[in-house]
């Protein structure tokens, strides 16, 4: 797929980014940064109080660089009964399968977890010092990054109480770790990244992420899937995505997560709620996908797999959709292996209606693209564009969370029957109303500028999501033979393809058929649009790294890539500007007619890149020009966002469903709770989910 991560203040500051993995286009996470020390102290924590004039809490509480969200399901009483039936039964195996992201994360993020939950039921000492306060800080970062590394920046956390006080804890608790695991937690050398993507280093033994053995090299992997791939299959199988590469007795193999086989515990859970779904099915397509689905569970087949995606894809009928199993592979530094996630999806028929026209001309975008002719689809078929309401999210996704997702990831299932793209829209309200303009009057360089984000920012990133999830990664074709961009681009593939799909956003936010199909007022939306995307590529973006440090993460990469690529091609024209007014540097968009054709330019070169599977030239252009930062800069960025004190990251605790049975056990009713509790939520899911064992 690819999903659109956005994080709390992306949505705040209306600076615009592309970016899914599908996981994940649109927006940056950086409206309103801190740096990760907020007031010196990366176990900063603080609960919000103030609630809306309809009384809800959209904002519950702030930890480190994190901010706690909630969302509402707008629409849940104008389901009928068996509809919220299968929202309930959905949620349901999503969350049955929520710790395997935990262990895909990292081999010991499970033993860790469950024994700091044993620490933070069981206690019985002083709860309100500050060691105890750290403790729970990081107790809290690992819940929401799904274990001990950094959802975003996939650096280790680094606990700010001693090893000393842990043990007190562990003594009172009778907690037991071994040796290992508590040098694991406390010395910050050991699997300090979880994913690595520094190519001067092998990025399997480089990266933390549990989807391979310990001692499986990058060389070893890449020769054995050269010797499985079929260049030549038009319908390609998705290698490796469900399941761990060890070294056995007779050389590699893989241990698939299936019904009997790694994680089967969990995943039989997951199978016995879809089960359940297939009885509510809304529709003939939806239940036979839904059953495609729990046939790809208990075998494992990834032939099935792909006949599921093409049923997925062609059942568009019905109120209710969802994402679920093993589909983005961002966490894996070679792109093979899926990370589990879950999304359920109530469709908002309003929104989806006003949007379906950028589905709609999805031939004439392609056709009016700048990429190559021969890389140009010949017939975009079967996409279709929604904006859902949300009702429970798990894996991958939660609790942070993408705003955009498109599917199927698998290039040929697209091209011949179709992706379905959707807009969350529920949750980029919900970013909305925790909303700040802390970073806006910091970087932008003039009243107009900023007033431009103020009126047309918001407008412009939902335009950017659309185009970026239905039009960009619907678009071009690989040309015959070359094979998929895993293989042939590497571990450049995801950032050249979120670059590749956040141009044909900006291209078409300039163009003057979003105004003839009534999507924008005027061209002032695509200039607001730009401007934030080179502030943001050239500088806010940085404020996530520490001081020294390169780019890795494939998102940062894309946006500085974009933004530096235009900068530099611009340069004779001045069609952005570097401008230092009183020791502060700001980056200013002088030409915006020009800057789109820059935009242009760079698409067409990254689709031949990708059409041709050039590995130097996407090398070359990831290396040259999304790696490096500009350390003047980037020391800049952090002072002057230290100020600010806001969370740059933001998640959401998921509403409950609670099923009403008759006296025969029947549900009759699901109603919906809003939890205002993060650590409750958490406390929760350790207890009704955890169905795999510590090691696996």
């Amino acid at each position: 797929m690819k999903i659109t991560k956005y994080f709390t203040l992306a949505i705040a500051a209306s600076t615009v980014l592309a970016s899914c993995g599908g996981g994940e286009t649109a927006k940056d996470e950086t409206a309103e940064v801190a740096s990760e020390n907020t007031n010196n102290k990366s176990w900063y924590t603080e609960q919000y109080t103030e609630t809306d004039d309809a009384g809800f809490k959209w904002k519950t509480e702030r930890f480190a660089d994190i901010k706690v969200l909630r969302y509402q399901i707008n629409g849940w009483d104008k389901l009928s009964p068996k509809q919220k039936e299968l929202v309930y039964y959905i949620t349901q195996a999503g969350y049955a399968g929520k710790e395997i992201i935990w262990d895909q994360n990292y081999r010991h993020n499970l033993t860790i977890k469950r024994a700091l939950e044993n620490i933070i039921i069981n206690f019985s000492g002083d709860k309100t010092t500050d060691d105890w306060t750290k403790l729970m800080v990081y107790t809290k970062r690992l819940w929401f990054a799904n274990g001990i590394h950094h959802h975003y920046s996939m650096d280790k956390f680094n606990p700010d109480f001693t090893r000393e006080y842990f043990a007190t804890l562990m003594a009172d608790t009778k907690t037991e770790l071994s040796e290992e695991v508590l040098e694991v937690i406390f010395n910050p050398e050991i699997d300090n990244k979880k994913v690595s993507l520094d190519a001067s280093k092998d990025l399997l033994l480089s990266s933390a992420s549990n989807f391979y053995g310990p001692d499986v090299t990058e060389k070893e992997v890449t020769e054995y899937y050269a010797l499985l791939a079929d260049k030549n299959d038009p319908e390609p199988i998705s290698l490796g995505l469900n399941s761990k590469l060890v070294r056995g007795e007779n050389g590699l193999e893989e241990q698939v997560w299936k019904s009997g086989g790694m994680y089967g515990a969990a995943i039989d859970e997951v199978i016995s709620w879809l089960e359940k779904a297939v009885t509510v099915a809304e529709n003939e397509a939806q239940g036979n996908a839904l059953k495609l689905l729990i046939e790809y569970y208990k075998t494992g087949d990834l032939t099935t797999w792909d006949k599921y995606n093409v049923a997925w894809a062609s059942a568009t009928e019905g109120d209710i959709d969802y994402i679920n199993s093993f589909i983005e592979v961002y966490n894996d530094p070679l792109g093979f292996r899926g990370s589990y996630e879950t999304v359920v999806q109530i469709n908002d028929f309003e929104a989806s209606e006003r949007m379906a026209v950028v589905a709609n001309n999805a031939q004439w975008f392609e056709d009016n693209s700048t990429i190559m002719d021969e890389h140009k689809k010949k017939e975009v078929v079967g996409v279709t564009y929604k904006v859902v309401e949300v009702a429970g999210e798990a894996g991958d996704a939660s609790p942070s969370t993408p705003i955009g997702v498109n599917l199927p990831n698998a290039n040929w299932i697209r091209a011949k029957h179709g992706s379905k793209s959707v807009s969350l829209g529920s949750i980029i309200h919900a970013y909305s109303q925790g909303k700040g303009s802390g970073m806006l009057k910091e970087f932008c360089f003039t009243e107009k500028e900023m007033k431009m984000e103020e009126e047309f920012g918001a407008l412009g990133d939902k335009m950017h999501t659309a185009l970026h999830e239905v039009i960009g990664h619907a678009s071009g074709q690989i040309n015959p033979g070359v094979g998929t961009p895993k293989e042939t681009l590497k571990n450049y593939s995801s950032t050249l393809e979120e670059a590749r799909a956040d141009l044909v956003g900006l291209y078409y936010l300039m163009d003057n058929k979003l105004v003839e199909m009534g999507l924008v007022p005027s061209l002032e939306v695509g200039k607001t649009a730009y401007d934030g995307y080179i502030r943001n590529g050239m500088m806010t973006q940085l404020s996530r790294l520490e001081p020294g440090a390169v780019i890795e993460e494939a998102h940062m990469r894309n946006r500085q890539l974009v933004a530096a690529w235009a900068m530099e091609q611009g340069a004779a024209d001045n069609v952005i500007e570097k401008v230092v007014k009183e020791g502060k540097t700001y980056f200013v968009v002088n030409d915006y007619d020009k800057l789109r054709v820059i935009f242009g330019d760079l698409l067409k070169l990254i689709q031949k890149i990708k059409s041709e599977g050039d590995y130097e030239a996407g090398k070359n252009l990831v290396e040259n020009y999304g790696v490096q930062v500009d350390q003047a800069i980037h020391a800049e960025v952090l002072e002057r966002v230290e100020a600010l004190n806001v969370a740059p990251y933001g998640g959401f605790i998921n509403p409950v469903l609670t099923p009403v049975t008759n006296d025969a056990g029947e549900i009759t009713d699901v109603t919906v709770s809003y939890p205002e509790d993060f650590t409750t939520q958490m406390l929760d899911y350790a207890k009704r989910y955890a169905f795999l064992p510590a090691n696996n």
